[in-house]
């Protein structure tokens, strides 16, 4: 609806003056931020309580929605992110996590996005945003996609890019486990949407991948370990707001540690917690589909050369 596509144009400009003031606007400057900038885009339209509501619901869930951005998009600070573009994603994460869906389908929050992103920002802000949501829809189990993903008979007929033409980014992560009175533990980090996965992160050019697994945990966890074996390898297409399509390749290996209180040691980036597990309670977490089989490796390798006990 046009309406609505500049309805939240207003509110993405609100938030543009609130965040270049270093988000200090006090609730009535941000009402009449918004009203001035509605009265001079949007004259005569009568939508001032959608817009307050989308407006006041993106500042309240701000820090939450960051969070999740930096889940999303791990390679790009929150505050690196052009100013327009963060802007954007607060206004399409709101929308598809907050909204009810009967009245923004999750398809609808996520291209009016890309058209904000399309009219206000760079080349590449429709690109990157496209990618960070997508990224998100997938991880809520792409809402609506029967509804509103039949397959299109036409004359659309662009040639699909090679990911293997993209630039190739390398990343390591680890099973991390201790030993303890003959039981296993495994060291896990939480993120911001529910999950308990692997501490992962980017191999510096030239670093040895064993060394770099050392150096990822423990700038991630704050423990040393001794990496191990390789686990299994994957790969998948990431969206960067200047380099564009990546293809990001991670390596998973086994690392053993020792059994140090575990604390995660960089807050944001869309982590909010880490810790220990044994085997029993590891059935009970909600994991990643393509960590399991890695994991599951992990633990049949260690049953498997535990020692037997007489």
């Amino acid at each position: 609806m046009a309406n609505r596509h500049l309805s939240r144009s207003v509110v993405m400009q609100t938030l543009y003056e609130w965040d270049f003031r270093g988000s200090t606007f006090t609730p009535l400057e941000v009402e009449e931020t918004l009203v001035r900038i509605a009265a001079e885009f949007a004259p005569g339209m009568h939508d001032i309580a959608f817009m307050r509501k989308l407006l006041l619901g993106v500042l309240e869930k701000s820090p939450q929605l960051d969070d999740i951005i930096g889940k999303a998009a791990p390679d790009w600070p929150i505050d690196k992110i052009a100013i327009i573009d963060r802007n954007i994603l607060r206004i399409g994460l709101y929308e598809l996590l907050f909204e009810n869906r009967t009245q923004v389908p999750a398809k609808v929050a996520i291209n009016e996005a890309i058209e904000l992103a399309k009219t206000f920002g760079g080349e590449t802000s429709g690109k990157f945003v496209n990618g960070v949501l997508g990224a998100v829809y997938k991880e809520l189990g792409e809402p609506g996609k029967d509804e509103t993903g039949k397959k299109k008979t036409g004359t659309n007929h662009a040639t699909p890019l090679d990911p293997k033409t993209f630039p190739l980014e390398k990343l390591g992560g680890a099973v991390v486990y201790a030993r303890v009175d003959g039981e296993i533990y495994f060291g896990l980090v939480h993120d911001i949407f529910g999950h308990w996965t692997l501490s992962k992160g980017h191999f510096q050019e030239g670093e040895d991948d064993k060394a770099a697994i050392v150096r990822v945990v423990n700038e991630e966890l704050g423990i040393p370990v001794v990496t191990g074996e390789l686990l299994g390898e994957n790969e998948y297409i990431a969206s960067h707001p200047e380099k564009g399509k990546l293809r990001k390749h991670v390596s998973y290996y086994l690392a053993e540690a020792p059994y140090h209180e575990i604390i995660l040691q960089k807050q944001g980036g869309g982590l909010d917690d880490a810790k220990w597990f044994n085997a029993k309670e590891i059935l009970d977490l909600n994991m990643y589909d393509d960590v399991l089989p890695i994991f599951t490796k992990a633990v049949n390798i260690l049953l498997k050369n535990s020692p037997v006990e007489a």
